[in-house]
């Protein structure tokens, strides 16, 4: 599945290791929607943990 815009945003800044607090934050959003936001990216990409997502973003270029 594709991701949202937003679950795009909230994927490359967990990658990056932003955490859910400070990107609420940043965002101007709750913790609890953030945090929907990062369940949502990780059932669709079928990972497991923050550093799969970092993984996955560096292996396809997508962080530095």
């Amino acid at each position: 599945e594709r991701l949202s815009e937003r679950e795009l945003q909230v994927f490359l800044r967990l990658a990056r290791g932003e955490t859910i607090s400070r990107m609420a934050e940043g965002m101007a959003l709750s913790v609890k929607t953030v945090s929907t936001y990062r369940a949502r990216v990780m059932e669709k990409m079928k990972l497991e943990s923050n550093s799969d997502l970092t993984y996955y973003a560096l292996k396809n270029k997508l962080i530095d």
